[in-house]
């Protein structure tokens, strides 16, 4: 959290990523690629939030509209200050994120 008004939409985020974390920890992967994936959608939030504070109007809008906004079938927004190492990691979970967002709404 950077600021108390980053409580509301970063709930909403949080509640918005959970049912995609509890299936990655259902999904049979290491503990480890879990976690990559875990610490991916901590920075997916983080960036989402970056982008609220710079567009406040952003702040009222769901979580669903906030994501769909920044991720898609090719991966995520641009990392800042991330490597090229991260940026590809990031992307493959943006990825999967997506596809399972797509999935949930059959």
């Amino acid at each position: 959290m950077g600021e108390e008004k980053d409580l509301p939409p970063g709930r909403r985020l949080v509640a918005y990523f959970l049912p995609f974390l509890v299936q990655l920890t259902e999904s049979g992967l290491s503990k480890r690629t879990i976690q990559n994936h875990v610490d991916n959608m901590w920075l997916l939030g983080g960036e989402i939030i970056r982008d609220v504070n710079g567009e406040p109007r952003l702040r009222k809008s769901s979580a669903e509209q906030l994501v769909r906004g920044v991720i898609h079938e090719h991966g995520g927004p641009m990392i800042h200050n991330g490597w090229e190492d991260e940026q590809r990691s990031f992307d493959s979970t943006c990825r999967k994120f997506y596809r399972f967002i797509i999935q949930s709404q059959r």
